[in-house]
């Protein structure tokens, strides 16, 4: 740093950043900062490249960089009168795309992923500090806003070492099992050192990582189906392993404490940031021991967690889901050891955009319905224009002792490769270009079949209840479905089945689960109510039975997020077919909210 004229300041710097994948590197800029105060109060922050190559402070280090460029860019920082200011920001960057895969270009040389990265992000950030600083935000467990900041940027932080594996940070690959789907590396001197509570591993750490194409998979879709549906692809024996480890910097593998997981997951909010774009909480996962005498001991695992882009319909925006195990005291400085997930889309081909009605298809008979945003940012896939391509990566960390790296190895590898299965298996599913009629999907887009279900919803009603549920004399065809789509009431149907599963919802139904039409149908009809709904519903089945229809009293059900939902009411009937046979139950939940 040098002293200017006028009060400013020149500065030299050198900046690292993180690559966003694997399968680039990540790149390194030699800058010029000139920071100075203007006669009318403004602040203005001007940077640029230097020619040369000026290596930095560690010339070693920066050979794992590629060189870019910063064009002329900055901040100007003008004061409002009455208070505040107004801040224009400028990123002017030549990232090097000639040096990337020719697939991962977008990401290097679009101005909208800049933006999103970058300039929207800064600018975010301000904002939420801002509406910190004055007290306008409340976060979860008593915690300051700004140690809950700290734990996101920890999360992501520690993510993106695993995924860059910097040799300076003592990571080195592995030639471990000879296979490329993925890249094994070692860090045999990490120490999560915070405080109080630092952890030296006797061993290290070992990270598995891989970074695939995706085709037609909306980055948030995905990225909110992980995070809701954890047991699709995770196992919670794993999650016990590295909790373990953490917790004693003891390494039972592989003979852990038996422990049986429910295989359900509890999310508690401990914040989010003011457009709800990234969101912090606590994930609890539960379990049964499997020993009389560990009966008493809790074998429930804790995740810190950090979700964000489920909601961003902006094109170039990533989206993320990061978790770590953590101490469920949840001190301050807590070791974090962050794996997850990291989609980013790609620029759109031309053509690629379509009418969102059009190019976006569900699993289920609502597909023929105008998907809205959900307004709890938490229901609804919605239909948004997104990028045909993106580029998923994925790194898991895994704790070891010297003697069991190559078994800890070997399980991992297993374990991140099955991760990656289930991926693919879900990115199939929702992927819009495979939901078409043709390989045997439900219905598509405005089907018949959606409206006659809503046909079938309506008239039998009627005829059960006494009433009419839409006023269906006045519409026909398409106008049922969508009118029952957006009755205010939470309807869902569910099939007769020994154990009954989902098979449908209107908005209200799927804003009141927290739940989306993919996800609809791994949920069963006794996990939305509590023990004194199930009571009141199995003592109304034969009534139901009877006379097709029953009234449930009000109570409280449960979302799929584990939050308490109140009803004043739920209204239950036979839905039957045009030859009278029954169909399905449906459920209309009355004038219901969140507690």
């Amino acid at each position: 740093m040098f002293q200017a004229g006028n009060g400013g300041t020149i500065e030299l710097l050198y900046t690292q950043t993180y690559a966003p994948t694997i399968l680039a590197p990540a790149r390194d800029f030699w800058t010029l900062r000139y920071t100075t105060t203007l006669e009318n109060g403004s602040l203005v922050v001007c940077e640029r490249s230097l020619s040369g190559t000026g290596a930095g402070p560690n010339p070693a280090a920066a050979s794992q960089f590629v060189r870019a460029d910063i064009l002329p860019s900055g901040y100007l920082i003008r004061p409002c009168d009455g208070g505040g200011s107004i801040i224009h920001i400028v990123d002017h960057l030549n990232l090097g795309a000639w040096s990337v895969p020719e697939v991962l270009r977008p990401l290097y040389e679009s101005s909208k992923v800049v933006a999103q990265k970058m300039t929207i992000a800064a600018l975010r950030y301000i904002r939420q500090i801002a509406q910190e600083t004055s007290g306008e935000v409340v976060y979860g467990l008593g915690r300051q806003p700004a140690v809950l900041r700290t734990f996101s940027q920890r999360l992501i932080r520690g993510f993106n070492d695993a995924i860059n594996g910097f040799s300076d940070d003592s990571w080195s690959i592995l030639n471990f099992d000879g296979a490329e789907d993925v890249v094994v590396a070692v860090n045999s001197s990490k120490n999560l050192s915070t405080g109080t509570n630092a952890v030296s591993f006797l061993g290290g750490i070992l990270c598995v990582k891989a970074s695939m194409l995706l085709q037609n998979v909306p980055p948030g879709v995905l990225i909110r189906f992980l995070r809701e549906h954890r047991s699709e692809w995770a196992d919670f024996n794993v999650d016990a392993y590295s909790a373990a480890a953490l917790k004693a910097s003891s390494y039972s593998y592989p003979g852990m404490r038996p422990t049986r997981f429910t295989g359900s997951q509890i999310i508690m909010p401990l914040g989010h940031t003011i457009e709800h774009e990234e969101m912090l909480e606590m994930i609890r996962l539960e379990g049964d021991p499997l020993s009389h005498e560990d009966a008493y001991i809790s074998r429930d695992i804790h995740l810190l967690q950090m979700c964000s882009g489920v909601d961003e319909n902006t094109v170039g925006a990533c989206s993320e889901l990061v978790f770590a195990p953590i101490d469920e005291m949840f001190p301050d400085d807590a070791p974090l050891l962050p794996s997850g997930f990291r989609v980013n889309p790609l620029d759109p081909k031309s053509g690629d955009l379509q009418d969102p009605l059009t190019s976006f298809k569900t699993l289920d008979l609502t597909s023929s319905l105008e998907v809205r945003p959900a307004a709890n940012h938490a229901a609804g896939y919605a239909a948004s224009s997104f990028s045909a391509r993106s580029v998923l990566t994925l790194a898991f960390q895994f704790p070891f002792e010297r003697n069991l790296q190559e078994s800890v190895a070997t399980f991992a590898c297993q374990y991140v490769r099955s991760v990656i299965s289930s991926v693919q298996r879900v990115s199939m599913a929702i992927s819009p270009s495979s939901l078409s009629p043709a390989i045997g999907q439900k219905p598509s887009i405005r089907s018949p079949e959606a409206v006659t279900l809503a046909h079938w919803i309506c008239q039998s009603y009627s005829y059960h209840v006494g009433a009419e549920l839409l006023r269906t004399d006045s519409l026909s065809g398409e106008l049922i479905l969508k009118t029952l789509w957006h009755h205010q009431d939470a309807i869902l149907c569910c099939s007769l089945k020994a154990l009954p599963v989902l098979t449908f919802a209107n908005q209200a139904g799927l804003d009141m689960l927290e739940t989306t039409l993919v996800a609809l149908q791994d949920i069963t009809l006794d996990k939305i109510f509590d023990d004194s709904g199930r009571k009141a519903m199995f003592s109304e089945f034969a009534k139901i039975t009877q006379q097709g229809f029953s009234y449930l009293p009000g109570g409280i059900c449960l979302s799929t997020m584990g939050r308490h939902v109140s009803y004043e009411q739920a209204i239950v009937w036979k839905v039957a077919a045009e030859d009278n046979a029954v169909h399905c139950l449906a459920f209309a939940f009355v004038n219901w909210s969140f507690v």
